[in-house]
């Protein structure tokens, strides 16, 4: 082999290593019983904290376009579906508190009267959004997508669209489409 075809060779070798290192690595999750076809409407209660307002933007515009795919139609009140987004350009920790009782929020566990706190650290270009039942107030479905975000606006562009469509690829979970 020549010199020249080495390179080459290692060249595509670090390429293909490299792009897998700095993959997006999205995750769903959803309560398992869920009938998803009895939901039609969705809207944001919380939307994505971001330095950049075109990213917030972005984030907002692709779920919507995600879900509405889906056969979901966007609302502003009275939604089957509540959407929260958080995204991380560095890494940050939040405290989560969810009251599954007296005062009636957005919780993800069962239980009567109580508050659960939880520790959520998001490494550094992460995106969650989160869907509840506006009903129950129970989150039913989650994605997770890791080395989405960064610093660069443009580069935030492609890699948001990117994830938001690789996390809901396979929405509703279970085959059970939203009608």
């Amino acid at each position: 082999m020549s010199r020249q075809a080495r390179l080459s060779l290692g060249l595509a070798l670090m390429l293909a290593i490299g792009s897998t290192a700095f993959a997006q690595d999205v995750k769903t999750d959803y309560a398992r019983g869920t009938d998803f076809s009895q939901y039609k409407t969705f809207m944001w209660i919380k939307e994505p904290e971001t330095t950049n307002p075109l990213t917030k933007q972005r984030v907002v515009d692709d779920v919507n376009a995600a879900l509405t795919a889906k056969g979901l139609k966007l609302v502003t009140s009275d939604a089957d579906l509540c959407i929260a987004a958080h995204a991380a350009t560095s890494q940050k920790r939040t405290l989560n508190t969810f009251y599954d009782g007296f005062g009636g929020g957005w919780r993800w566990h069962g239980g009567f009267g109580s508050a659960t706190t939880t520790v959520d650290t998001y490494t550094v270009g992460t995106l969650v959004v989160d869907i509840f039942d506006s009903k129950t107030k129970d989150a039913i479905w989650r994605g997770t997508s890791s080395k989405t975000l960064s610093g660069d606006p443009e580069k935030n562009a492609g890699s948001l669209n990117k994830a938001v469509a690789k996390m809901f690829k396979d929405f509703p979970p279970s085959g059970k489409k939203a009608n």
